[in-house]
């Protein structure tokens, strides 16, 4: 293997910041939270159960837990910035594995909830996943997100200091979407990690809006990485396989086998079949049609115990994304060469099953 090595923890401990800033031309606040390199006091500490940062994602329903010390003491310094986009029903805290791991590497991270379309709004029912009013409205409303934030980052509203040209972006689902499509609009956006995105022509949903919202005209070149599940139940592999084709170079995408939707989400298995469990229960009370749908979606789902562990998730993504923004934002030659070499081979040495996604010819 290359001495260049970006799945183990970095130097830097972690620290972590919240915040609800508000968007005046929108009239819409959003909460956001920062991860970034924490002083060497408090080295330890983000990995120490006793002085992680604990938090309830959704009041009432068990505290989380994540790899970063609350209001810890930055460490002086100029650093690149990576803004992440959370799924349709998810939360800003949703992939903290990630955001803490490009933390410890010197990068700083801000995630922001996408306000209207959380887990909270979803669990209260003021939205609906099938409802086109409200797709409609977070199409226009998630690249907006967005570029606030960045504009708030880059201004110094978090207290860290930035670089303004190293700027990435990635996105889970609804927000690997985002990420697309923010593309199209905010040209301080350096590069992208795109995981199991949304957006992609399916044969089961040939005229998705999502899908043809996307025009991939962005104005400059710009390097994607994309990393999706070989068995995702949600927005399957030739949803993916659309997204891959549209997308001009340069282009990489891996697969990750044996996996599902939620296996780029904190606590994977808690996740899956949580949200197997709840869409049976809501299966009941649907319609004919729609229950059929969810049905064969549901059939579709593996147990968690029948999938790759999250802790092989989670060292892929973190590989391979840290890898992806030292090349593509800090122009590091050794990342560079990592991410061109046999990446197949590279990761089976780590127990890590993937496969390359070719372009298609049809």
């Amino acid at each position: 293997m290359s001495e260049y090595n970006p799945f183990d923890r970095g130097p830097h401990p972690v620290g972590t910041r919240q915040f609800n800033w508000t968007d005046t031309n929108r009239n819409h606040s959003l909460p956001v939270d920062v991860w970034y390199p924490a002083t060497l006091a408090y080295k330890g500490q983000d990995l120490d159960p006793a002085t992680q940062d604990r938090y309830e994602m959704v009041p009432g329903m068990g505290e989380s837990v994540q790899q970063a010390v609350k209001d810890a003491e930055a460490e002086p310094g100029q650093y690149a910035l990576v803004i992440f986009s959370h799924g349709f029903g998810g939360e800003r805290r949703q992939s903290t594995f990630l955001y803490s791991h490009l933390a410890s590497h010197g990068y700083v991270v801000a995630a922001m909830d996408h306000v209207g379309n959380t887990t909270v709004d979803m669990i209260s029912g003021r939205g609906a996943a099938g409802d086109p009013d409200i797709i409609e409205r977070f199409i226009q409303s998630r690249p907006m997100d967005a570029s606030f934030v960045i504009d708030q980052m880059l201004a110094g509203q978090s207290g860290l200091d930035l670089i303004p040209d190293q700027v990435g972006m990635s996105g889970h689902s609804f927000g690997g979407w985002t990420t697309l499509k923010t593309l199209e609009t905010d040209e301080r956006i350096k590069t992208v990690l795109l995981l199991a995105p949304a957006g992609g022509f399916t044969t089961i949903d040939p005229d998705n809006v999502m899908a043809k919202s996307l025009n991939f005209a962005w104005r400059r070149e710009v390097s994607t990485l994309y990393i999706v599940a070989e068995l995702d139940s949600i927005l399957p592999l030739d949803g993916m396989q659309d997204l891959y084709n549209r997308n001009p170079e340069p282009k990489s995408t891996i697969v990750l086998l044996n996996a599902d939707h939620f296996h780029f989400n904190d606590t994977v298995e808690q996740s899956h079949d949580g949200f197997k469990l709840l869409m049976g229960m809501m299966a009941e009370g649907m319609d004919e049609d729609l229950r059929q749908g969810m049905d064969t979606m549901l059939t579709s789902m593996k147990p968690s115990s029948e999938l790759v562990a999250g802790s092989h998730a989670y060292a892929l993504i973190n590989g391979l994304g840290l890898a992806h923004f030292d090349g593509e934002l800090r122009g590091n030659e050794r990342a560079e060469k990592f991410l061109k070499g046999d990446l197949v081979s590279t990761l089976a040495e780590r127990n890590l099953g993937v496969r390359r996604l070719s372009q298609s010819k049809s």
